[in-house]
């Protein structure tokens, strides 16, 4: 593969490739690419395409295809999902007789409580919420 910098080829590509080839340089015989450089490769064919990708990194491009098949698309969390910052109870959600929930709150200052409820309706658990947001009487 030639090193020669391309007019058409973008300057991430041509540096992606730049890292490409040092880690080759790098092994002896024949080793699988880091997660880190399938990551790269992976966003830059987002970008640029997965044939111009493919032919500037010197991957094959069905390796590169399966790669990004395979990828989540970027978060910026690396696909861990974020937990809720807040949760609405509707009345209507709640249509069972005796409903069954455990709950967890936790106010600005640290406190934290944790609840199992049995049986009790929506606008009791907002009494507790508000109660528990006061803090003690």
């Amino acid at each position: 593969m030639s090193t020669r910098p391309s007019a058409d080829v973008p300057v991430v590509l041509s540096t992606t490739r730049r890292q490409f080839e040092q880690w080759r340089r790098r092994q002896h015989g024949r080793k699988r690419l880091p997660k880190e450089l399938w990551e790269k490769a992976v966003a830059l064919a987002r970008e640029h395409g997965i044939n111009p990708t493919a032919h500037t990194l010197g991957l094959k491009y069905n390796s590169l295809q399966k790669h990004l098949d395979g990828a989540t698309p970027d978060t910026g969390d690396r696909g861990k999902p974020k937990p809720p910052d807040f949760l609405e109870l509707l009345p209507g959600g709640l249509t069972s007789p005796s409903p069954e929930c455990t709950i967890e709150w936790e106010d600005g200052r640290g406190g934290k409580m944790r609840m199992h409820v049995k049986g009790i309706g929506v606008p009791d658990l907002v009494s507790f919420a508000r109660l528990f947001r006061s803090g003690p009487a």
